[in-house]
């Protein structure tokens, strides 16, 4: 079998890899129907996150469940399935609280750029979807697995609720599925920060009602006179820089609620700043698992199409094109066919 392997910067290669198999009995073996690149895959392409060696990449996926080990009960051959980029068990006491992805025996799923993937602790990673989709819903199904559940983590972790007026700093996959989430958490007013104007369509068909172009002081003070000097209610930080962070903060109200859903990257908070700031702060690496029935059933019954953030889609052996495309911003997504 060929797979994706990232070897340094800007290289990745699609090569010969093991073939996955049966390890565990509470593994399941799953034939992927579509993959993706993810943003937060480019910190190591750009050699920002640094490797200690040549690593397999890809932590998004959907497919048809091949094999299942002797004590899985909840998912069984034949099924379409959908899984979180972290395995959990989903019966641990963090995932009782519904944080997934610090379960006590977590494991990363980072071998998902390729035909075939093994999946740990499938009873409480993977979610069946009720049937076998048809073609062009799957891009809509991958997008739960990470993007979709991660906006709407963001949305749910700043108390997005009926009426309030909310700020989406960053523009990728997430931002624009965050503005999706908020919507649909009934959100009247939704400001997308955003200076390209591809995505600033989609954010607005997303249901943005309004684009904000600056960024750092600018876009604070864009925003402090957009609310009339009183700040959003919620702000939902999808980047994860010094400055997205500081935006977030800086453009909500008292009282109010932050979300950081971005791989934070030189993120440095000022003790005091944020303590006269009066803000509730919550984020970190998004529960998908807690989140996949609800937003499958969302796709599958037709009310929201987060798949519109693929932009571009390969067969699976071109990844190092989809990879570039992302790097250079000459695509949202990049969607990935086997």
């Amino acid at each position: 079998m060929r797979g994706t392997v990232l070897y340094g910067k800007e290289d990745v290669r699609f090569e010969d890899v093991p073939e996955p198999k049966i390890v565990q009995p509470t593994d399941a073996i799953i034939r992927i129907s579509a993959t993706c690149v993810c943003g937060s895959d480019l910190w190591s392409y750009r050699g920002i996150n640094p490797l200690t060696g040549p690593t397999p990449m890809g932590h998004e996926y959907c497919g048809i469940v091949e094999e299942v080990g002797s004590a899985v009960t909840s998912v069984k051959k034949g099924q379409f399935v959908v899984g979180s980029f972290f395995a959990s068990d989903n019966t641990c006491p963090h995932c009782c609280f519904g944080y997934q992805t610090s379960c006590q025996r977590k494991e990363f799923i980072n071998r998902a750029q390729a035909p075939v993937l093994r999946v740990p602790l499938a009873d409480g990673t993977l979610v069946p979807a009720p049937g076998t989709p048809p073609k062009e819903m799957i891009p809509h199904l991958l997008a739960t697995s990470d993007v979709l559940g991660t906006g709407w983590f963001a949305a749910d972790a700043a108390k997005v609720s009926p009426g309030m007026t909310v700020v989406v700093v960053g523009d990728g996959a997430v931002g624009l599925l965050a503005v999706l989430s908020a919507k649909q958490m009934g959100a009247e007013r939704i400001i997308a920060m955003s200076r390209h104007e591809t995505r600033q369509k989609l954010a607005r068909e997303f249901g943005a009602t309004d684009i904000v172009n600056e960024r750092g002081d600018e876009g604070v003070a864009r925003i402090q006179d957009m609310t009339k000097a009183i700040g959003a209610d919620a702000v939902l930080e999808c980047v994860g820089t010094q400055e997205s962070m500081m935006q977030a903060i800086r453009s909500t109200r008292p009282g109010g609620h932050v979300s950081y859903v971005g791989v934070p990257h030189g993120v440095e908070l000022d003790g005091e700043q944020l303590f006269f700031s009066n803000v509730h702060l919550h984020g970190g690496p998004a529960p998908v698992r807690r989140f996949l029935p609800q937003l499958i059933n969302l796709v599958w019954t037709g009310k929201i199409h987060p798949g519109k953030v693929f932009d571009l889609t390969l067969p699976l052996e071109k990844v190092a094109e989809a990879y570039r495309a992302m790097h250079d911003r000459s695509a949202i997504k990049a969607l990935l066919q086997p």
